[in-house]
């Protein structure tokens, strides 16, 4: 590779540890919001000695548009699906059809597979907000404490959110890395499917030992406790927005592989596959199951909403698509990942690494995610990765851990009513088991060469 940019590996390296360092400080202690926070130590980076400010600029902009022309609408989609799935109880309905299917002898169970499928669509602290008030009277109702009914729900939400796409973090870090969404989707799903298990058995192993009761004043808050369930979407109307969709991402890479370009299935999966037209379909799917009450709401402000979520990500996704292009030009690049192969571990543990930094460092999951990609892009080449091992890796370390710096954290114990060394090991060990999990799973898949 020709460095465009700077030909000094000192320069290079040392920028990028001061992007970091930056971005990290900005953050944690300046409180800066992370599109400000990234955006300050690239421009900084700029000012070095030694840098082609020229091809520096180029570089930016070469970056941020390639990265997200491809997303952004994809985002705002995405973002448009929460809003209609949590308006209309659609987050309510699949959760009562969960213990239904499961049986409310196992609820904790499924809880937690309520929070597989609706993290998939809705931030996981707006899903734990919605299932709060059925939580705790789940767990009167059953005798359980909080700890062994909520944790396993709180981990699953929060690996379907970091790992599986069209949520904005997996999808931006797909983006950076150049990934297959459907394969991501797949992949994913196989991996954050067996974590959540994990985080269930740790939910029934440690549980039971955590000083966490349930609050009556939560009770009688949900659709069904007053006596609105046939308000709710039903249980096709709540599912068919979020499996649809995926179904057809994934349908296009699975026509793409086995069937003729020319095919007339694979020409119509091309653009029905397409993620733009598959959230779309989405969308319209999730509107169906709206009330006339909602005539105003979903034509503004569900739209408003959705642009205000999705407009940060996507800033954010183009500086990361910024930064990994400046470093491609860089000799950084090269020097990092040569000492990464030089240690003998495996490469893939650099990207999975750089996850737990990035979250454990900011207590976001999706800068954990973002920051991943947009370090380890560069890189994949020399590394031997493939853009999926190297994002499915990044986002399982981005899961890693939730404690007192996550927002996360706090909504799930404030909400909860768990006292924090409850919620510490309730929390904090659950997300600590399924990114751990998570992790062992994409290694697995990588060394039998599926990723």
């Amino acid at each position: 590779m020709d460095a465009s940019i700077t030909d000094s590996v000192i320069i290079a390296v040392g920028g990028l540890v001061g992007v970091v360092a930056l971005l990290f400080l900005a953050i944690t202690r300046l409180k800066w919001h992370v599109f400000t926070a990234l955006l300050v130590p690239i421009l900084l980076f700029a000012l070095l000695p030694g840098i082609d400010r020229a091809n520096y600029v180029r570089a930016f902009e070469q970056g941020f548009g390639k990265t997200i022309q491809s997303i952004a609408v994809v985002i705002v989609l995405g973002s448009i699906l929460a809003e209609a799935l949590k308006h209309t109880g659609g987050v309510e309905r699949i959760t009562m059809s969960m213990i239904r299917w499961v049986g409310e002898r196992h609820m904790p169970l499924a809880l937690t597979m309520s929070g597989f499928v609706i993290g998939i669509a809705i931030f996981s602290d707006v899903g734990y907000i919605i299932l709060n008030p059925l939580v705790h009277s789940a767990a009167i109702r059953t005798g359980l404490n909080m700890s062994e009914m909520a944790t396993g729900l709180v981990g699953a939400m929060q690996l379907t959110h970091a790992m599986v796409p069209p949520t904005p973090g997996p999808l931006a870090a797909v983006a950076i890395v150049g990934a297959d969404v459907g394969r991501v989707i797949l992949y994913g799903s196989i991996a954050t499917f067996i974590a959540s298990f994990a985080g269930w058995g740790y939910a029934r192993i440690v549980g039971p030992r955590v000083v966490s009761p349930p609050s009556a004043d939560f009770t009688g808050q949900s659709f069904v406790e007053r006596g609105l369930e046939a308000e709710l979407p039903s249980t096709w109307a709540a599912y068919a927005p979020i499996l649809i969709p995926l179904a057809l991402i994934a349908g296009q890479g699975v026509s793409a592989f086995a069937l003729p370009r020319d095919h007339m299935v694979n020409v119509a999966m091309t653009y029905l596959g397409w993620p733009v037209v598959a959230l779309g379909i989405g969308v319209l799917l999730a509107y169906r199951g709206t009330r006339p009450e909602h005539a105003a709401a979903r034509r503004g402000e569900w739209v408003e909403n959705a642009l205000g979520t999705s407009a940060m990500i996507i800033m954010v996704t183009g500086l990361g698509g910024a930064l990994s292009q400046i470093l491609r030009e860089t000799p950084a690049v090269d020097a990092i990942a040569s000492g990464m192969v030089s240690t003998g571990l495996p490469a893939i543990f650099l990207p999975f690494v750089l996850g737990v930094v990035g979250n454990m460092v900011t207590g976001s999951t999706t800068v954990g995610v973002i920051t991943s990609a947009t370090i380890s892009a560069p890189m994949m080449p020399t590394l031997g990765l493939s853009p999926e091992a190297t994002m499915l890796a990044g986002a399982a370390g981005s899961l890693i851990v939730k404690y007192m710096n996550s927002s996360y954290f706090w909504v799930c114990t404030s909400l909860s009513r768990m006292p924090l060394r409850s919620a510490l090991i309730s929390f904090g060990g659950v997300t600590l088991v399924n990114g751990v999990v998570a992790m062992a799973v994409v290694y697995a898949m990588w060394r039998m060469g599926i990723v």
